[in-house]
């Protein structure tokens, strides 16, 4: 029997991965099936506005589909019609809190995409400061934890997995120091690092994958590695 949803992925996008961590959180049955962004199929150009993954397929009752684009749109609708444990607070002004935190996650991959891909070394650093600077911002907002909003895991927490994922190969390569004044971040990060929906959100090679990511883009981050 087929699954109700199908998941439109990328083996690296972390965009994906929040919606991956939604699903398994609230333990809905889905598809994955994985593109290539750099030779994009023909049936994925006429589905997708947009051109990027996430993609959500949703069937009608009527036989036809329904096309969800951008992640946070698509844990919305998985929280908005998935029995389960709730992802987003009940009192809307802490609801509307979270979503900005989980914007403000999304202005931290535009910095980690200039910090992973660049070869040049003044701005691997001025991407290492921005990143530093907003996680102190991310840590002055945090609570005892264990998760973004105390015991509770949120979408907050599905946004920033895929986030701290990142420096589980990173920080092997080169110490950056970008969590040197952010206890409770560093507390956060192995938090998501142990969960479930974590963990299985991505492939067993993800690892190896995004290392020859960096080797494609020749980043800078491999140049510092190589000069330890």
């Amino acid at each position: 029997m087929p699954h109700a949803l199908t998941l439109v992925s990328h083996l690296l996008c972390p965009y994906v991965q929040r919606a991956a961590i939604a699903l398994r959180e609230k333990d809905v049955a889905f598809e994955r099936v994985v593109i290539d962004l750099a030779n994009k199929p023909d049936w994925f150009l006429k589905i997708s506005p947009l051109g990027k993954v996430p993609l959500l397929r949703v069937p009608r009752p009527d036989g036809s589909e329904s096309i969800l684009f951008e992640s946070n749109v698509i844990c919305e609708y998985i929280e908005e019609t998935q029995a389960g444990p709730r992802l987003h607070p009940e009192d809307p002004l802490e609801r509307a809190e979270h979503r900005a935190w989980m914007e403000f996650g999304s202005s931290i991959l535009a910095d980690l995409w200039g910090y992973e891909t660049t070869r040049d070394a003044e701005v691997f650093e001025q991407k290492r400061q921005a990143l530093a600077a907003k996680f102190e911002r991310v840590e002055a907002e945090l609570g005892e934890g264990p998760f973004f909003a105390g015991q509770h895991f949120s979408l907050v927490d599905a946004v920033f997995a895929p986030i701290f994922r990142y420096f589980e190969l990173f920080d092997d390569l080169h110490d950056s120091h970008v969590f040197d004044r952010t206890p409770k971040v560093s507390a956060w990060r192995r938090a998501l690092r142990e969960r479930p929906s974590v963990r299985d959100a991505v492939v067993p090679e993800y690892r190896q994958h995004l290392h020859a990511f960096l080797q494609k883009h020749e980043a800078h981050l491999l140049t510092l590695a190589g000069a330890r």
